[in-house]
């Protein structure tokens, strides 16, 4: 058997660990061979095809990144896509394909798996925001960053006894905040879950003034006030429908300033969580789940995605884990209200 491997969608520490544990069992123990897809879904739209094996592996468990490359390419937003990605498979003889990826990756994987071709799936994303898996890789390492930088931050904000807004990534939810946030010890934590009150924000970083300490705001870059609009970069989009998001920090720190007459300012992490090796907790777990892919491969047992329940990995429909995205549910957010102010 032959098997692809590809890489979508945003770049996650972990993404190599995959690679790596993919690779190394299929080849140890089933005799399979390997061939890496360039580029996400635009490696199969344009034929980019290239050799892997255990050697192209070696070495890689640490980095971050994707030794493979990466996109935000949508096949079916391009002229025969469908068509040109089993082209592509055909002229290689790629007898199944696992495909590394968030909800837009595994999203195209669940339609491409309806039109016939055999996939699994493995979950990532540093939003923790796939259904169907406890966690994704890229998750913990994301948190830790972001956590580390919030641990800087209070420093800088007590020496100047000003405002620091944090904006961390999470579009739909909230997770990277929620976790950073309380494992930080911020102040305010706004979540896209939880449309915000810009008075109630102030009011909170007024009692942290009020006891000569400064506030730490995290807030998710999705995020939105109530009765407002989500604050944008611009308007273009991406393949998958998606906005550029970034700018409700600088907004929250601007009304801060205007409202408590507090110097505020805003640190936005962008893809400093993204980047570099990832924590030992994602290598394990990336590692895991790139063993039990290519289980599901030899067994045949195709349109699955691999999950984390508890200590265990488990298959579900990829139908079922892109139905829809994991969000913070309203209980687990008001266990730490306690902390806020």
């Amino acid at each position: 058997m032959k098997v692809a491997v590809l890489t979508g969608g945003g770049d996650c520490p972990g993404l190599n660990a995959v690679i790596r544990s993919v690779v190394r069992k299929g080849v140890q123990e089933y005799s399979f061979d390997f061939v890496g897809v360039r580029d996400g879904w635009l490696g199969l739209l344009k034929n980019h095809v290239v050799p892997l094996d255990i050697s192209s592996v070696r070495g890689i468990l640490p980095r971050g990144g994707t030794i493979l490359g990466s996109s935000r390419t949508n096949p079916f937003k391009h002229e025969n896509g469908l068509q040109r990605v089993r082209e592509t498979l055909a002229a290689h003889d790629v007898d199944a394909l696992v495909v590394i990826g968030g909800e837009d990756t595994l999203g195209t994987a669940a339609e491409l798996t309806r039109h016939g071709i055999k996939i699994v799936g493995v979950p990532k994303t540093i939003d923790n925001d796939v259904s169907g898996t406890d966690y994704t890789f890229g998750f913990d390492t994301a948190v830790g960053i972001a956590t580390e930088a919030i641990d800087r931050l209070h420093t800088t904000a007590e020496s100047h006894m000003r405002a620091l807004v944090v904006e961390v990534m999470g579009r739909h939810s909230g997770w990277i905040a929620l976790h950073a946030g309380i494992a930080g010890g911020a102040n305010v934590i706004l979540i896209p879950e939880r449309p915000f009150d810009i008075d109630q924000v102030c009011e909170l970083v007024r009692r942290r003034f009020e006891i000569n300490y400064a506030p730490i705001v995290v807030v998710a870059e999705g995020a939105l006030p109530k009765e407002g609009q989500m604050i944008l970069k611009d308007q273009s989009l991406d393949e998958f429908g998606h906005v550029r998001l970034s700018g409700i920090g600088e907004w929250l720190a601007q009304e801060i300033s205007a409202r408590t007459q507090k110097d505020a300012r805003t640190t936005v992490l962008g893809h400093i969580q993204r980047g570099g090796t990832p924590s030992p907790f994602d290598r394990w777990l990336a590692t895991r789940f790139g063993l039990h892919a290519i289980g599901a491969v030899e067994e045949g047992d195709f349109g699955c995605m691999v999950a984390l329940r508890g200590t265990d990995i488990v298959r579900v429909p990829l139908a079922d884990a892109t139905a829809r995205n994991k969000v913070v549910e309203p209980s687990l957010y008001d266990e730490f209200e306690v902390f806020f102010g």
